[in-house]
């Protein structure tokens, strides 16, 4: 596509492929678009067998002109995978194994009836209404910008991207905005980083130096625990990426850009690589684009794993062929970035606002979200949540309402104790917290940080003491060595966590935690190495109480340190059915003469010098009759 012209012919053609899914039900050249979920997540639970046996069903029942099925990314709710949505109706059936295929097909295609068993519970009402998936609690209060594609389009096909405004905002800065006018629309829009540390974009992009070359990267080396918001993005929506990052480089005056991005993600990678071949045969990326006398290209460099290289001049250096360590700073990659030329980096989810800020203008984004944080922000949900998957909420939501109403609460009864935000190098939102506005400023001044956006729930049966210590231990794993505040600092305090959950600390051991968390943070060459004692120091502040209880009362509330924990059977619960003691793999539960009121057998106990502290004892009752204590 040469001209602006001919990418509104292509969108004009490529839109009835969309019009179901879209409400225009008119213009749809098909009666159905089947929807199935192409992410990681449903991609492991097999729904490419589930896409197969759509097709073949629907081929059967000779209804190819009148079915499509779409491979397509994320729609959020992982926690009931695989999902496949059927349009026009916008049913949700959800856990669908392949063996289901024939029954939807014959009597939701054919028949004209939906196949209620299978829907999302939370779809179908008590009178037997069936409402669309987006009106239940989990979407309600979503309100997708990053996302908005994903789940909606196929990710491998750039017709089904244009026809819903791709690369419309690409022709709009090049064919009217000069290349300062897009950075102040980004710097007035108030988009700040998504990668954890909340820098204004446009201000970013207003500090590239002038220079014969420049370069636009982007961070899609997405490491901490439970985080896969950029992962999704990337999978379902790829051209989105490109051209954020083209729009990006005309702003700043590139004409080269890089993803780096994990070797972990190979549908990520295959994905995004078939977008860039594709764009680039369309003429989005290349020579002149639009007619117009700026050229862009990118490509793709892969990442081998290093949490490290999360950090930009780490990254950086990787892309430059040596070992990802980050860089002193000043200089700032604005100024001497990738190959010692002016960089601008923001990571995928940044990027992924930016075509809809360009078309709909700043204030409609800034129109969302809070005074000092903007537009909406996405959240991978995990740990001890009903509903774990990706959401993406306006800034300002409470903890509260993402956990409670998103989120589906916390299952089995269990009382929700925590969140940790910022993975690695974020901190801890307790219970009597949950009220609190969640933005880049209130989860500072709490101690947290937004990072990338993974969010761990912790219910009552976690030890914030060992949750400090397994972010510990990945932190000195991947620590790059390079500075010895991280390099040794980590490690200490590592060992001194160990020393506490293994009964042997003592409250003087809790001054020097502090203490050398401090010195770390203001010392540390990297954000990792600066941030890595945050989930120490944020469960000091809020958890205190449970430090204590390790070195004081040699116990661990939660039951999770072994060297604190004592198994014990009560004897007057105990029917004497000796399951347990068949369960113990070093026989250390033994028969004793006592046999409780109404019960025939004698009742059993736990020679606890001998207990490896296993659990098999307790998983194996079915009378809720042995305890941690």
């Amino acid at each position: 596509m040469k001209t602006v012209a001919e990418l509104q012919a292509a969108r004009e053609k490529a839109s009835v492929d969309l019009a179901l899914r879209l409400g225009g039900t008119s213009a749809s050249k098909y009666k159905r678009n089947v929807l199935v979920c192409g992410g990681t997540g449903c991609t492991s639970s097999h729904s490419e067998d589930i896409i197969k046996a759509f097709n073949e069903e629907i081929e059967k029942h000779n209804l190819t002109d009148e079915v499509k099925v779409v491979r397509t990314g994320c729609f959020g709710l992982c926690a009931l995978g695989p999902i496949v949505i059927v349009y026009p109706e916008g049913c949700f059936y959800s856990m669908i194994e392949k063996e289901n295929v024939p029954e939807i097909v014959e009597e939701h295609f054919v028949n004209g009836k939906i196949v209620e068993k299978y829907l999302y519970k939370e779809t179908v009402l008590e009178d037997g209404t069936i409402k669309k998936y987006n009106e239940t609690d989990f979407y309600k209060k979503q309100f997708r910008v990053a996302l908005r594609n994903c789940g909606l389009i196929n990710p491998e096909c750039i017709d089904e991207y244009i026809a819903n405004d791709g690369y419309a905002a690409l022709a709009k800065c090049l064919t009217e905005l000069q290349p300062k006018e897009v950075t102040q629309i980004i710097l007035d829009s108030g988009l700040r980083g998504r990668g954890g540390g909340g820098f204004p974009t446009g201000k970013k992009w207003s500090f590239i130096a002038d220079g014969p070359q420049k370069y636009v990267v982007c961070n899609a080396d997405e490491g901490d625990p439970g985080a896969f918001m950029d992962r999704s993005v990337l999978e379902g929506d790829p051209h989105c990426l490109i051209e954020a990052m083209t729009i990006a480089g005309y702003a700043v005056g590139a004409n080269q850009g890089y993803v780096y991005v994990r070797a972990e993600y190979p549908i990520a990678v295959n994905r995004l690589q078939k977008a860039i071949d594709d764009a680039r045969a369309a003429g989005m990326l290349g020579k002149n684009i639009f007619g117009t006398d700026f050229s862009f290209d990118m490509e793709i460099r892969l990442g081998a794993g290093a949490f490290v290289c999360g950090e930009e001049t780490a990254l950086m250096t990787s892309i430059e062929g040596n070992r990802g360590e980050p860089r002193p700073r000043p200089p700032f990659p604005a100024v001497k970035g990738l190959f010692g030329c002016p960089t601008v980096e923001n990571n995928v989810e940044t990027f992924a606002n930016i075509p809809q800020i360009i078309l709909k203008g700043a204030e409609w984004f800034s129109s969302m979200g809070t005074e000092k944080s903007k537009g909406t922000k996405v959240f991978a949900l995990g740990g001890k949540i009903k509903h774990t998957g990706l959401v993406e909420i306006p800034m300002g939501i409470t903890l509260r309402e993402i956990i409670e109403e998103i989120g589906g609460g916390v299952p089995h009864g269990k009382k929700f104790k925590a969140a940790q935000t910022g993975g690695p190098s974020g901190g801890c939102i307790p219970a009597d917290l949950m009220d609190v506005a969640v933005d880049y400023d209130n989860l500072t001044a709490m101690g947290c940080m937004m990072g990338s956006g993974g969010l761990i729930v912790m219910d009552e049966d976690n030890c914030m003491v060992d949750m400090a210590k397994f972010f510990l231990e990945f932190t000195v794993d991947e620590s790059c060595g390079k500075c010895t505040p991280c390099r040794i600092g980590t490690k200490r305090l590592l060992e001194m966590l160990d020393k506490i959950t293994n009964g042997e600390g003592t409250l003087e051991d809790l001054d020097k935690l502090e203490d050398l968390c401090n010195y770390i943070k203001a010392n540390s060459l990297c954000g990792l190495g600066q941030t890595a004692p945050n989930p120490v120091l944020a469960t000091l502040k809020f958890f205190r109480d449970e430090y204590v209880s390790h070195v004081v009362d040699k116990k661990c509330p939660a039951g999770v340190c072994k060297n604190l924990v004592t198994f014990v059977i009560d004897q007057d619960k105990c029917i004497g059915c000796g399951k347990c003691a068949k369960n113990c793999p070093v026989d250390t539960i033994v028969k004793t003469d006592y046999i409780a009121p109404g019960h025939k057998l004698a009742s059993y106990k736990i020679e606890s010098g001998k207990c490896v502290k296993c659990g098999a004892c307790i998983d194996g009752c079915k009378f809720n009759a042995i305890s941690k204590q």
